[in-house]
């Protein structure tokens, strides 16, 4: 059983920065970021994939947040700069054994393995 542990949500005002963490038991192909406000769907934010580390984001995110994987390949970083008040969310990680060649690679139902969530409130 693969376990996916974050940490680093927090609160901040506009404008700020956060930098969360995913900490998984083992290598896993792909790991993504997936959040969920309050009274709305969970929506993927940004995916790294493959052993080049491909990324892919959600276009709601893109020049704002970047997602890595670190040397020890188990460990998912997703700096978030540049935060808004929409960014206000539970934070997921999620974490795929392979992913289709194509189509939205941010689609929840391809990612098998989730953690338990990490509260991140960005005021204005």
């Amino acid at each position: 059983q693969v376990s996916l542990v974050e940490s680093g949500g927090g609160s901040v005002q506009a404008g700020g920065t956060l930098r969360l963490s995913c900490v998984a038991s083992q290598y896993m192909y792909s790991v993504a970021w997936f959040r969920q406000a309050s009274g709305k769907e969970r929506e993927g934010v940004a995916t790294i994939f493959s052993r080049y580390n491909v990324t892919r984001y959600a276009a709601s995110v893109k020049d704002r947040f970047t997602i890595s994987r670190a040397d020890d390949k188990n460990t998912v970083t997703l700096q978030m700069n540049s935060l808004k008040p929409e960014d206000t969310a539970m934070y997921f990680c999620a974490a795929a054994n392979s992913l289709p060649s194509g189509g939205n690679l941010l689609a929840a139902y391809l990612y098998t393995y989730w953690g338990q969530g990490t509260q991140v409130t960005v005021s204005s």
